[in-house]
């Protein structure tokens, strides 16, 4: 017996049992429905809570203290450059009392490379809505959002959103959504995993997100 057919032999053995064709199951889903009775506050802290649970950095902030909790999530990385200040990309619109004094703007814009963009350390972005059910942030590329690339290729995404853009489940903000207008959905940092399920992260965008929720 050739080692082809000491093969095929083997998996027949192991079908014997299986039937040929796959029983049907009937098998109700039951998908959790997000409370929409629940006080904005808390969806807020919905919000906060499920954002985290995908490793992503999350703060509170107000008004006043915003700024200074960008530049603490910019403070302290090593730049890629190996010295200097970290250039951070800036896209057109983003309040620029938000962005730190001790930083290298690089203003972001279609005439800025893909390759410039893999040379920044960061990118800080303000978003347009957050979803409390899924944790997941939308930008739909407006002032201070950037364009897609803009968050995809830095390691490092800051991501500045008002409380009041957080809804509670998935349909109140397609609702509120432009249709006509590009979308990008971010659920935590970029990450994948391999057969045996070791993650890594920042193969597909950023490495880090770090989100400060404005109240």
């Amino acid at each position: 017996m050739s080692a082809r057919e000491a093969i095929l032999a083997k998996a027949r053995r192991a079908l014997t049992d299986v039937p040929d064709v796959e029983p049907v199951l009937d098998v109700e889903v039951v998908r959790p429905v997000p409370d929409r009775s629940l006080p904005h506050a808390q969806v807020v802290d919905l919000f906060d809570e499920r954002v985290a649970d995908y490793r992503a950095v999350v703060e509170r902030a107000d008004p006043d203290t915003a700024a200074a909790r960008v530049a603490g999530a910019l403070a302290g990385r090593p730049p890629l450059a190996g010295s200097g200040p970290l250039r951070i990309l800036v896209p057109p619109g983003f309040p620029a009392g938000l962005v730190p004094d001790d930083v290298e703007v690089v203003p972001d814009g279609p005439d800025v490379a893909v390759s410039e963009l893999d040379r920044c350390d960061g990118v800080v972005s303000t978003a347009a809505i957050g979803i409390a059910e899924t944790g997941t942030i939308i930008l739909d590329h407006g002032p201070g959002q950037g364009r897609r690339a803009a968050t995809l290729v830095p390691d490092l995404h800051v991501c500045v959103i008002r409380a009041d853009q957080v809804v509670a489940g998935v349909p109140e903000a397609v609702a509120a959504l432009d249709p006509a207008r590009p979308h990008t959905w971010i659920s935590g940092p970029s990450a994948t995993s391999d057969i045996e399920l070791d993650r890594v992260e920042g193969v597909h965008g950023p490495r880090t997100l770090h989100v400060v929720i404005v109240s």
